[in-house]
């Protein structure tokens, strides 16, 4: 890469440490403080401990076949089934466990999916889908929220060796359709519909305009019912794709499937995310790799035991869900907990209500829920008596403030907690405490994981000193089990999008390739990594360059803030200047002695030279369906560009209305 400017900049005032409570010590499944340099010492080796935690058809020949970079192979000669692992193998000692305990967008409507159970659901949707028609290695294209029929449907496909690729529920026909195309799927997996804030959306619509749209000739959609038959006003006509689950079902009862023995290199799944070429790229995850990865992970990281009942809030729509609600959780044996609708529907506590009711002992969330949380007040949480003993934020970089309020409102200053980076591509965390080993930071992801080896480089693409606290490029140096194997169908688009800008793409020396994460972080003398974001939302103000993260955890400092975005405008005399996008806790007034809070405390964090030029209050920010802040469409409005496409938003009348806002001000 060449320079294009001064270097990336870290100014966050550094936080202090929380040691993790002794009761958590004292229990957690790593407390072996020569595990990082076990894992350093026997590279890659090491990595058996994750294999191991499987049950295997066929022993690997290989830990890591790196003879063709950056086309690793991991547990060569291997061969594993996925569905077996999560299911089968825990029937013996923990069949009448409960594996999912869901729960509707109804208190009162709730299931308890035990380990039998599960089993026989796996066994007759896997003979369904034999039934019509899909083979060993066909993709399936899954449009599925979040009921149990979608992680039946995703270990379905393990089951019988077909890939599975599912498409977030909230993405439109045409997102769906573009997956489609790019999968080849003549199979999709949908249902009639679903609840959202009480009210039952039409899903199946989206699912015939995307028929439409695609170019692909779909043979087959197995449309799943809400209910226990389809939906009033939703039809299918005589020439229609459609095959009711519910029919296949009733003629596959207590059918066995066989699991099929892959190989640990074939492909488990594709999960699809944006592209520097804003065309969707599907990340090809393998069997054997990827799954002990998540596993591993979920044990050390998570630190989740059978008899756990852990809730991860996230949507299995995206790689969170895959991992750290499907196949790490199931493949130990614990109890994981599902929830359909909203976190405030139908009210603000919903979520501490349903983990009283469960007595949820681990507690994984986004740090955009945790703003949330803080924007409605601890008044909401206060009334239900739970009791997390760990504590995970996951998807974006956690500013300081909200940590500190996660810390003591939701785990009571006695939980421990751990903030995670990782991507879609990399199967799993990266960059975490192991939380009986390593002191809790606010703000900082914190350590490497055992056997991986980031590193921080500059834009000339030369290593920058560990430990120095200068801030650039997040890269990989090293392979690891849990990442992806290609983009599918394109490898080019896989070295260009990951591997070119760092590597030696012309050797065949492992070494010579280091992955491009394309975010922004700091290692500081602690050792301990900070994320500053993506390099996409890095701005030059007077000659500085700084992340989003530093500035919206600057604005966080501010007790009135209850969520803040930053975007860039473009100034004649600096450049470009931050303006702040902010929403404020409830019951607290927009005002000037809030605006002025807000510019002092930029000032004091990070430096009069970055003053906000603006600060803009807001009903709301907005964000994916995943809840990330779009700081692009945010910049658009700042500069008076055109907002672009907002189809992607959870509501896109958002930004419209600060557009309308920032014109009329």
């Amino acid at each position: 890469m060449s320079d294009d400017g001064p270097e990336l900049e870290a100014r966050l005032t550094e936080q202090d440490y929380f040691r993790p409570p002794t009761d958590f010590v004292g229990q957690a499944n790593v407390t072996d403080p020569e595990i990082h340099d076990r894992f350093d010492e026997n590279y890659p080796e090491a990595f058996e401990e994750y294999a191991e935690l499987l049950d295997w058809d066929e022993h690997w020949d290989q830990v890591l076949d790196d003879s063709n970079p950056p086309f690793y192979g991991w547990f060569t000669g291997g061969q594993l089934n996925a569905s077996y692992n999560c299911i089968d193998r825990h029937l013996d000692e923990r069949k009448n466990q409960a594996a999912l305990i869901w729960e509707g967008t109804d208190a009162e409507e709730s299931e308890t999916i035990t380990y039998q159970d599960l089993y026989n659901r796996v066994n007759e949707m896997a003979a369904s889908l034999k039934d019509v028609g899909v083979r060993e290695d066909d993709v399936v294209t899954c449009h599925l929220p979040m009921l149990p029929s979608l992680p039946v449907t995703m270990l379905a496909c393990a089951r019988i060796g077909a890939p599975h690729s599912e498409v977030f529920a909230g993405f439109s026909a045409q997102a769906l359709a573009d997956r489609i195309d790019d999968a080849d799927s003549d199979v999709v997996v949908t249902c009639d519909g679903y609840y959202r804030r009480g009210e039952f959306l039409n899903h199946k619509e989206k699912c015939d305009e995307a028929l439409e749209l695609a170019e692909t000739d779909v043979d087959t959609v197995l449309l799943w019912t809400r209910e226990d038959e389809l939906a009033d006003d939703i039809e299918i006509g005589e020439d229609d794709p459609y095959v009711l689950v519910d029919d296949l079902l009733a003629e596959n009862e207590r059918a066995k499937v066989d699991p099929v023995s892959r190989d640990a290199e074939d492909p488990l799944f594709l999960m699809y995310t944006s592209g520097t070429t804003g065309q969707p790229k599907g990340c090809q995850h393998r069997t054997g790799g990827y799954l002990a990865y998540a596993t591993a992970t979920s044990k050390n990281v998570l630190d989740i035991k059978p008899e756990d009942t852990y809730w991860c809030a996230a949507d299995i729509g995206w790689i969170t869900g895959h991992s750290y609600i499907v196949y790490g959780p199931l493949a130990l044996g614990t109890t994981s907990v599902m929830y359909e609708d909203t976190p405030d529907y139908p009210h603000k506590g919903r979520i501490w209500e349903i983990a009283e009711r469960y007595d949820v002992d681990i507690f994984h969330t986004s740090p955009t829920a945790v703003r949330m949380f803080m924007k409605w007040g601890e008044e909401y949480v206060q009334d239900y008596d739970f009791d997390f003993r760990h504590m995970t934020t996951v998807g974006e970089p956690i500013q300081p403030e909200a940590w500190l309020w996660y810390y003591k409102y939701i785990g009571d200053e006695d939980a421990a907690i751990v903030d995670t980076w990782w991507q879609t591509e990399t199967g799993g965390h990266l960059i975490t405490n192991l939380p009986a080993l390593d002191d809790m930071k606010p703000g900082s992801a914190g350590k490497a994981v055992p056997g991986v080896k980031p590193a921080i480089y500059d834009d000339n693409g030369d290593p920058i000193e560990s430990a120095s606290g200068r801030a650039g490029n997040l890269v990989i140096e090293k392979p690891w089990p849990g990442m992806l194997q290609t983009v599918y169908g394109n490898d080019e688009r896989f070295i260009e999008e990951y591997w070119q800008d760092f590597s030696d793409t012309d050797s065949d020396d492992a070494a010579d390739w280091v992955y491009k994460a394309g975010d922004g972080a700091v290692h500081a003398q602690d050792g301990y990594y900070r994320v500053l974001g993506r390099l996409d939302d890095v701005m030059n103000v007077a000659g500085h360059r700084l992340g989003t993260m530093e500035l919206e955890s600057a604005v966080a400092e501010v007790e009135d803030v209850a969520e803040a975005a930053v975007a860039s405008r473009e100034d004649a005399e600096k450049g470009e200047v931050p303006d702040v996008y902010v929403v404020v806790r409830e019951g607290i007034e927009e005002s000037d002695e809030v605006r002025d809070k807000i510019i002092a405390a930029v000032e004091e964090e990070i430096g009069k030279f970055a003053r906000p030029a603006n600060v803009i209050f807001c009903d709301d920010l907005p964000k994916t369906r995943s809840g990330k802040i779009m700081r692009r469409i945010l910049e658009n409005i700042s500069n008076g560009e055109e907002l672009g496409n907002t189809t992607t938003l959870r509501d896109p009348s958002v930004p419209e209305q600060i557009r309308d806002q920032v014109q009329s001000d």
